[in-house]
């Protein structure tokens, strides 16, 4: 199988990419974005691309991949619809289309966030904007799912590039590893969010909108 994982330098996206070298099935993999990660390995190919809306120089590549994880995605704190539409809906939407276009076979996965609008008219801006990125991607001739985790612990070194996110985990250690036992629905992990993707893209699932539950019932499937 071969991979493209987008946002790999973030913390989900550490995570995913971690299982994805580990998976013996996943034989290529390739990451996209505005920077290369410091991860090295015979399996790994890394892709700078300096306008991530931009992708037509490596449109024709998407289509021979089976399946992408879109892990890529910013805080909406202090940003206007506009701008948090363009890094986010349209960053999305660069990606999807070609590779809907050249390989309707393929297997998108989305993160999303929990509390996200899919009817597109709530009051929160975040949440109808990951809402109508969402609706879009299901009516696109490939499989699609989102997952709308809630919180997520890191494991294995996974850091955000988010400051405030960083200090807030540093901090608030000893609370988070209750939380799993406190409201173990509620919660997943950068692991799980790797394993769950690679589930979708060989078995698929049920449903194309995956909780924090589900995600983890996903991940342990294999």
């Amino acid at each position: 199988m071969k991979v493209i994982v987008f946002g790999a330098t973030g913390m989900v996206g550490q995570g995913v990419l971690r299982e994805c070298l580990l998976a013996p099935d996943v034989d290529q993999v390739l990451t996209v974005g505005r920077r290369a990660t410091a991860r090295g390995h015979t399996k790994l190919r890394q892709v700078e691309v300096p306008d991530l809306t931009d992708l037509s120089a490596i449109a024709d590549e998407l289509g021979t991949y089976d399946a992408c994880f879109f892990c890529l995605g910013v805080s909406s704190a202090g940003m206007k619809e506009a701008d948090y539409r363009r890094v986010t809906y349209d960053l999305t939407m660069a990606a999807a289309r070609p590779m809907a276009e050249h390989n309707p076979d393929a297997t998108f996965v989305y993160v999303s966030g929990a509390g996200t609008d899919s009817t597109e008219r709530g009051r929160t801006m975040w949440a109808r904007v990951k809402g109508k990125t969402e609706n879009d991607l299901f009516a696109l001739p490939f499989h699609a799912y989102a997952l709308r985790p809630g919180f997520i612990r890191p494991m294995h070194g996974e850091t955000s590039r988010t400051r405030l996110y960083r200090v807030m985990y540093a901090i608030g250690r000893p609370i988070f590893a209750l939380v799993p036992r406190i409201a173990p629905n509620s919660v997943t992990t950068t692991e799980n969010m790797g394993r769950a993707m690679l589930t979708l893209a060989r078995h698929g699932w049920p449903e194309q909108i995956l909780d924090p539950q589900q995600i983890n019932a996903a991940a342990g499937r294999g």
